[in-house]
């Protein structure tokens, strides 16, 4: 029974917190544990999950796409619409919000538009521009939010990092558009299919009209208004966390639960272990040793083996050339499936419905990852 139960627990926070109780037994549990733990990442992280589940609650971006394609229908148009409100989204609402949002989304309007020949490379186009759009922003993704704490670095310096990589991503994500659009071009618009598909959401539209959902909407906008203030040190994150328990508790209890916490739990896992590895002198002398100079190339490697949210978290620990590591792990997220965990979202969402699909789905996605990871490592040499 109580493997059963192992079984059912998410196996990167089984590894995170397998490797901090082995390391307790070198370095006891102590006063210290306290001081391992990054409150603030965890405070502002949690904060973020509620807010992004409230609008979502509220529909609020089923709203933002429903208006986007309703004004472009053509295959062009709608690829471009479903691929880059993911890149864009994701740099305020993480590459994980996006994906859940706009992957189901593509996956409805496609499906109905009798285009399921598009789905493939449209929801792997979607997961790389999520991944690759997130990573220009603090609040972009996890690892981000956490380094943006760890360097103390200002908001447009820590931008200015992956600003290069981004806009060779915007770039080469547009290419791909058109690429995948002469691939499997047609004469015929996806208008008729897209407006009935469209009119089938339209209790999405009456559900945002009601004195309730405005004020959640507003609330939780202003809330977001106080994370950006907090991310950019203006506002203390407990101050943060006050404002968004406040406005759960008046407007929906429920969304407590909504926050991902096995993903704090997970990094809660990482800081204990990465904590007692720093204080055994060996251990931190080795792997300084091995990370100087080399902190790009190792954490791109270990994001493909472990994802790049645990990467970050196990390497930050043993360099002080942040800039390298920072960059290393967002690229990082491009690979592998498991190199952004994100990318299981996508994954799961498309073969649920098409399980004999599946090595035609990996096939592309390993292909296309391996394309842009190549290109933008090829940047980073160069620049």
């Amino acid at each position: 029974m109580i493997l059963e139960k192992i079984k059912r627990l998410d196996p990167v926070m089984t590894i995170a917190w397998i490797l901090a109780i082995i390391s307790a037994f070198f370095i006891h549990p102590d006063k210290e544990y306290v001081n391992y733990i990054d409150f603030r990442s965890l405070g502002i992280l949690w904060g973020l999950m509620i807010i992004i589940q409230g609008l979502k609650k509220e529909n609020v971006f089923d709203l933002l796409a429903n208006k986007l394609i309703k004004k472009f229908n053509k295959d062009w148009q709608l690829m471009a619409v479903l691929v880059f409100i993911c890149f864009f989204s994701s740099m305020l609402i993480t590459n994980d919000v996006a994906l859940i949002t706009f992957v189901p989304i593509a996956i409805m309007i496609l499906k109905g538009a009798d285009k399921e020949n598009l789905l493939i490379p449209v929801i792997v186009l979607q997961t790389v521009a999520a991944n690759l759009g997130s990573m220009l922003t603090p609040i972009g993704n996890p690892q981000n939010l956490y380094m943006y704490g760890k360097t103390g670095m200002s908001l447009i310096s820590f931008c200015g990092i992956m600003f290069p990589y981004s806009l060779v991503s915007f770039i080469g994500l547009g290419l791909a558009i058109f690429i995948v659009n002469k691939a499997f071009s047609s004469v015929n618009s996806l208008e008729k299919s897209v407006e009935k598909d469209l009119e089938n959401k339209n209790e999405v539209d009456k559900l945002s009209t009601d004195s309730r959902g405005k004020l959640a909407i507003l609330l939780f906008s202003i809330a977001f208004i106080v994370a950006i203030l907090t991310v950019v040190r203006i506002v203390p994150y407990l101050y943060f966390d006050a404002v968004v328990l406040i406005i759960i508790l008046l407007m929906d209890r429920e969304l407590i639960a909504s926050a991902d916490y096995t993903l704090l739990l997970t990094f809660i896992g990482f800081f204990i272990f990465t904590g007692n590895m720093g204080r055994l002198d060996l251990v931190r002398e080795l792997l300084e040793k091995l990370m100087n100079g080399r902190e790009f190339i190792i954490a791109l490697i270990t994001s493909q083996f472990i994802s790049n949210v645990p990467a970050t978290l196990m390497l930050s620990g043993f360099t002080t050339c942040y800039k390298e590591l920072i960059i290393g792990v967002n690229i990082g997220g491009l690979g592998t499936l498991i190199a952004s965990m994100a990318s299981l979202i996508s994954y799961k969402a498309y073969t649920k419905e098409y399980k004999e699909n599946t090595g035609k789905y990996m096939k592309e996605f390993t292909l296309t990852n391996l394309i842009f990871l190549v290109i933008l490592v090829v940047l980073w040499a160069i620049l």
